[in-house]
C-alpha cells in the first residue's frame, strides 16, 4: 500500500479543512479518493477542487461500498459519529472520527465494542493532544515527580459566540441537532485533555444554565465540581458568553503547581513536598519555599495534520495513534455526567446510569426546536445500527 486511500464523510467546515490540508501536501501518505455528502452544493465544490477521479456520493453507505477507499474520516453531525464508525468497521475499513465520539455514552460504548472485534485502525480527532504545552503537562503529572494531584481547575471561556452564530444553522444549539451546547460543541477537546492529563474523577456535580445568554435551548454556561478517588477536587467552568474570555488550566500537586495560560506553561516547584513540610514545620505561618520557572517544551503542535499523519502511519506502518478511538468515551462521560447532574440537580457517581441519561436526553430531543429529525434520532439511537 503506497498511500492511504481516504474517504471523507461530510464536506462541511471540518471535512473541507481536512481536504485542504491533504491537497496542500501536508499529509504525504494520504490521498482523498472519495467523498460523501447529502448536500449537492458540497459535492459540486468537490468536483471543482479535487481531481475528477475522486468519487462523489450522496450517501455514506454508497461510498463505503465503492471499493475506492481503505479508510474513512467521519465529519458529520454528532449523533451520526458512532453510526458511521460502526458501518466502517463492519466493512473492514479503518476509521477516524471527529470530536465528539458521539452524543451519549451508550451509543459510543456500542461503537467501542464493535471496534474490539474489527481488525481496523480506529482513531479520534483529538488534535489538542499534539499541543506542546498539554503534552508537557501530561508528562509532568503522569511521571509522579510532582506527587499526587490535590486540585485541578480549568476556566475555559475564550470562545465567545454571538446570537448570529447560533442563528447560522437550524441544527445548532438544539437537543436534536447537536445533543448539547458548549460541552458538546466547544469543550470536547478540553474535557478529553482534562482526563488525559489528570485522570477520570469519581464524582461530578454540575450547575448549568440553558439558554441563559443566548436564544438557544441547550447549555451556554457551566460550572462543574468533581472529586477524584484520591480525594483531590476539581472545577471546570465554561461559557460562550464571556468576552474577553479566559483559558487557564491549573493543577496543584503535592510538590508544586502547574499553570497553562497565554501560551506559556509555568511551574511553581516546592523545595519540600507540602505533606512533608506540614509534618515537620514548627512555624505557625510557615510555608514551603517555591521556585517559579517557565517550563521548556519542544514547541511542536501539529494539530489536525499531526493526527491524520499518525493515522496514516498506524494503518501503513503499525505505529501508534495520537488518540485511540476507544478513548473518546472518557471526555463524553464527563459531559454526560455534567448534564445528568444538572438535570437531576444532584451529584453523579461514575459510572452513571447510561439508560437514565439516554431517557433524560430523549425527553429534551422530543421537545426540541429542530423537529424534522427527532423521530429518526429516537429510532436510530435504540442501541443497534444497521449499515
Amino acid at each position: 500500500m503506497g498511500k492511504l486511500r481516504l474517504g471523507i464523510i461530510g464536506v462541511g467546515n471540518m471535512g473541507t479543512s481536512h481536504i485542504n490540508n491533504i491537497l496542500a501536501g501536508r499529509c504525504p501518505e494520504i490521498e482523498v479518493t472519495a467523498v460523501a455528502d447529502i448536500n449537492p452544493a458540497r459535492l459540486q465544490w468537490v468536483a471543482e477542487h479535487l481531481p475528477e477521479t475522486v468519487g462523489r456520493f450522496d450517501t455514506a453507505e454508497a461510498m463505503l461500498d465503492s471499493g475506492l477507499i481503505d479508510a474513512a474520516l467521519i465529519a458529520v453531525p454528532h449523533y451520526d459519529h458512532p453510526k458511521y464508525a460502526i458501518a466502517c468497521m463492519r466493512r473492514g475499513l479503518h476509521v477516524m472520527v471527529e470530536k465528539p465520539a458521539g452524543v451519549y455514552t451508550r451509543q459510543v460504548r456500542e461503537m467501542n465494542e464493535c471496534a474490539k472485534t474489527a481488525n481496523v485502525v480506529f482513531g479520534m480527532m483529538f488534535n489538542q493532544r499534539t499541543d506542546h504545552i498539554y503534552r508537557k503537562m501530561r508528562e509532568l503529572v503522569q511521571s509522579g515527580e510532582l506527587g499526587q494531584i490535590r486540585r485541578t481547575n480549568w476556566i475555559i471561556t475564550n470562545w465567545y459566540r454571538s446570537q448570529a452564530y447560533y442563528d447560522s444553522g437550524a441544527w445548532r444549539a438544539t437537543w436534536s441537532g447537536e445533543g448539547g451546547g458548549v460541552l458538546l460543541n466547544q469543550c470536547p477537546h478540553n474535557l478529553d485533555l482534562w482526563q488525559w492529563i489528570c485522570g477520570m474523577p469519581a464524582k461530578v456535580h454540575a450547575h448549568m444554565h440553558f439558554g441563559k445568554w443566548h436564544d438557544i435551548e441547550v447549555e451556554d454556561d457551566v460550572t462543574a465540581y468533581v472529586e477524584y478517588a484520591n480525594g483531590a477536587t476539581g472545577t471546570f467552568i465554561t461559557s460562550t458568553a464571556d468576552t474577553p474570555g479566559t483559558n487557564r488550566f491549573e493543577i496543584t500537586l503535592e510538590k508544586g503547581k502547574l499553570v497553562s495560560e497565554n501560551g506559556k506553561l509555568l511551574l511553581w516547584k516546592l523545595e519540600q513536598s507540602e505533606p512533608e513540610f506540614s509534618r515537620s514545620n514548627t512555624a505557625p505561618f510557615g510555608s514551603p519555599k517555591a521556585e517559579l520557572m517557565e517550563v521548556e517544551t519542544d514547541g511542536k503542535s501539529e494539530q489536525h495534520v499531526g493526527v491524520l499523519n499518525a493515522f496514516a502511519s498506524a494503518v501503513l506502518h503499525g505505529t501508534p495513534l495520537i488518540a485511540n478511538g476507544e478513548e473518546g468515551i472518557n471526555g463524553l462521560t464527563l459531559s454526560n455526567a455534567m448534564h445528568l447532574s444538572a438535570w437531576l440537580k444532584k451529584e453523579i457517581t461514575l459510572p452513571f446510569d447510561e439508560d437514565l441519561y439516554y431517557n433524560e436526553l430523549m425527553k429534551r430531543v422530543k421537545t426540541s426546536r429542530r423537529k424534522e429529525n427527532v423521530s429518526e434520532i429516537v429510532s436510530d439511537t435504540s442501541g443497534t445500527y444497521n449499515a
